[in-house]
């Protein structure tokens, strides 16, 4: 680490802190940005343990975030007065989920935003706030819950809008919708979100995906006036995944040199800053389920698989069930949403063209973490932090935007020199 680097961030650079920090996707993201983690808390021990091995200079809070103040970060950060510029989080989804077996405003993980914040209203005043969750939570209790959120943080003193974004339309190479609020306490500001620079052909499913989203990003095809020549076209998962090393099923490494050459500016973007590949390594499947993937074709899904082979609840399952379930990706298409285990019961995590399910390094890949980003924990917990993370180009895209709110206020983002050597030689 170079002499000085921290002074010379905390100076002349934004700042972030991240409460529900999980893995760090969000961080991340803000990071790519020019952005210097002050903070950051995280009940999961492994989560944490990852956040902190990314983010060295972070002071980590590690525990429930209802045992957190704005005491103590003043208290032990190096925090002080309002300069923090950003504080983000994704507080637990699960409760909004529209694939929640009981979603309800009852559910106790359904106000932890509360606890972001009661933890401005005492006293870190960011400049902007971000919060993270599923599109479930505008249909949750008629909206009910939407609307607490935005009136928590309009009674801090913020003025909050919120959109649902798709993380291909960014750069990801994955459909993931995700619902935003932004929020600031700066008078005279705009609030609004980065515009999509890809299009998809995604529909999305879910109540609020026609009025909160980008639509004309959506609809129609890639010669579709629509799109006026503008936005560019997905990264497709083998623009992603094609040049990392193939590995066998149940093998790879925790770390290891690169084997081919980067081929296109997503794998060049990947590799910035990481002369090494890390958790590069998959989980093994059962007997039958190496039988069962022979049989799916790259975008197939169980309706490849014979009668026979498919587990018994299945057999009796409707063709329009189950759609991605035992599914391969397609080389030339999006991924599905990540999810937080990667088994072939729960989606397609086939890979495209080696009968295996895919690495921990390639479902960071396809969430778009850039490879110097290394995760702890057993391999179960390594496919979960993925899975629960926000994409960092996506968090990326929002952060730059904010960048452009702030610059009127006489700051500017450096991603110096001393900066990059710092994070690539971790």
């Amino acid at each position: 680490m170079v002499s000085g680097a921290v002074n010379e961030l905390r100076q002349d650079g934004f700042t972030v802190a991240d409460l529900f920090a999980g893995a760090g996707g969000l961080s991340a993201g803000f990071h790519l940005a020019g952005f210097e983690s002050v903070f950051f808390n995280e009940i999961d021990v492994r989560a944490g343990e990852t956040f902190r091995r990314n983010f060295p200079r972070a002071t980590p809070y590690l525990g429930p975030v209802e045992e957190l103040t704005a005491k103590r970060i003043r208290n032990e950060s190096s925090l002080g007065g309002d300069d923090l510029d950003v504080m983000v989080g994704g507080p637990p989804c699960q409760g909004f989920s529209i694939n929640a077996p009981r979603r309800s405003d009852d559910d106790a993980r359904n106000h932890l935003f509360r606890h972001f914040a009661r933890i401005v209203l005492e006293g870190i005043r960011p400049k902007f706030v971000v919060i993270e969750n599923v599109p479930g939570l505008v249909s949750l209790d008629g909206g009910a819950t939407l609307r607490n959120v935005a009136a928590a943080f309009e009674i801090a003193g913020y003025r909050v809008v919120f959109r649902i974004l798709n993380a291909a339309h960014y750069g990801a190479p994955q459909e993931r919708w995700r619902l935003f609020f932004i929020g600031t306490r700066l008078p005279g500001v705009d609030l609004s979100f980065p515009q999509p620079v890809h299009y998809s052909r995604g529909r999305p499913n879910f109540t609020g995906g026609r009025e909160h989203i980008f639509r004309y990003a959506t609809e129609g095809g890639a010669q579709d006036s629509l799109f006026g020549g503008q936005l560019r076209a997905p990264v497709t998962v083998g623009e992603a995944l094609g040049d990392l090393p193939p590995i066998p099923s149940g093998g790879g490494a925790t770390e290891m040199e690169y084997v081919l050459p980067a081929e296109n500016e997503y794998q060049r973007k990947m590799r910035e800053g990481s002369e090494r590949l890390y958790n590069h390594e998959c989980s093994g499947v059962s007997p039958v389920n190496v039988e069962r993937m022979r049989h799916v074709k790259p975008g197939g899904s169980w309706r490849d698989i014979p009668h026979n082979l498919l587990p018994k609840g299945m057999q009796r399952a409707r063709r329009s069930d189950h759609t991605k379930r035992y599914g391969r990706l397609h080389p030339d298409g999006l991924s599905p949403t990540i999810m937080t285990k990667c088994d072939p019961h729960w989606g397609s995590v086939f890979h495209y063209e080696q009968d295996r399910i895919i690495s921990v390094r390639e479902a960071a890949r396809l969430q778009s973490f850039p490879d110097w980003f290394r995760f702890a924990g057993s391999r179960i917990e390594q496919y979960r932090q993925v899975g629960n993370a926000v994409p960092p180009l996506l968090a990326q895209a929002i952060a730059e935007h904010i960048q452009a709110l702030l610059i009127p206020t006489g700051r500017r983002a450096i991603v110096s020199e001393e900066r990059k050597v710092s994070y690539s030689t971790r």
